[in-house]
């Protein structure tokens, strides 16, 4: 919301008692100083820097020292510095009313722009307080996203840093795994080839001899039954070993005496069951 939602009808006068104003105290300085249209240069800096501090309040630009606006202060220092140089004037020229007169124009035209402000001025517009408080509040906003925004790039940084490690790490892996099948492969392909002997030919080579026949044994089936269960988990093995030493024996009579010797290892009673 504006702070001045419209003109107020006392800035005529106030620009009038302006222009006035700027009038004699250039005329005023010009002819104190005695120095020609030199001296409009001191004239005229008086004039402007008093009516800029009057833009300045109509703006509502603020200048805190110590926590305190200095801006309606400086208007006044400078309106009371031309005001004296007025007084001046007219007392080097001999002229009390021009000495006593001198200085109203300034400060009536000071004290107009401060009416046509003050009347000009929102009454719902917040006050210079309550807008130095909301100030502050978006400084501490404004620190805080920045605040914001460089912790979220140092984290992003420290992310991409970590990626790249895991992405080193990753890679050194890979090459070290490729270099070990490469040395594996060409450790292969080092050794050197044994030269094949030549096979003998049949004329040198002796007769095969047929393998000799088992050799008989004198235990009974029983008890080639009873030794083979007691080293022999499964009874179709026990039968193979046995009609290996026994070639000559029954294979269903040797398979029978290997379920009874089984039966009886395992603690069933008698040999049948």
């Amino acid at each position: 919301m504006p702070r001045w939602p419209h003109v107020s009808p006392l800035v005529y006068p106030a620009a009038t008692l302006s222009a006035a104003s700027l009038a004699w105290t250039t005329w005023s300085l010009v002819d104190l100083l005695g120095t020609g249209a030199i001296g409009l240069t001191v004239a005229a800096g008086a004039d402007v820097v008093w009516a800029s501090v009057i833009v300045a309040e109509a703006r509502g630009l603020h200048v805190d020292v110590k926590g305190r606006n200095i801006v309606p202060g400086i208007g006044w220092a400078a309106l009371l510095a031309v005001a004296g140089l007025l007084v001046w004037h007219g007392l080097l020229d001999g002229s009390v009313p021009m000495a006593a007169a001198g200085p109203l124009l300034p400060l009536g035209a000071k004290v107009v722009w401060l009416l046509a402000l003050v009347d000009g001025r929102d009454p719902a517009a917040l006050t210079d307080d309550e807008q130095a408080v909301i100030a502050s509040m978006e400084r501490g906003m404004a620190f805080e996203e920045e605040q914001h925004r460089i912790e979220m790039r140092r984290r992003e940084m420290a992310a991409e840093r970590a990626l790249a490690e895991v992405d080193v790490d990753f890679r050194i892996e890979i090459s070290r795994q490729d270099k070990g099948r490469e040395l594996a492969r060409r450790a292969r392909i080092a050794i050197s080839p044994i030269t094949p002997e030549q096979p003998p030919s049949a004329a040198s080579m002796p007769p095969i001899a047929p393998p000799p026949a088992p050799a008989p044994t004198s235990a009974s089936i029983a008890d080639l039954a009873r030794e083979h269960v007691a080293i022999t988990p499964n009874n179709s093995d026990a039968v193979d070993a046995i009609l290996a030493r026994r070639p000559d024996a029954d294979r269903p009579s040797v398979a029978a005496a290997v379920r009874r010797a089984r039966r009886t290892a395992d603690g069933m009673a008698g040999g049948y069951g």
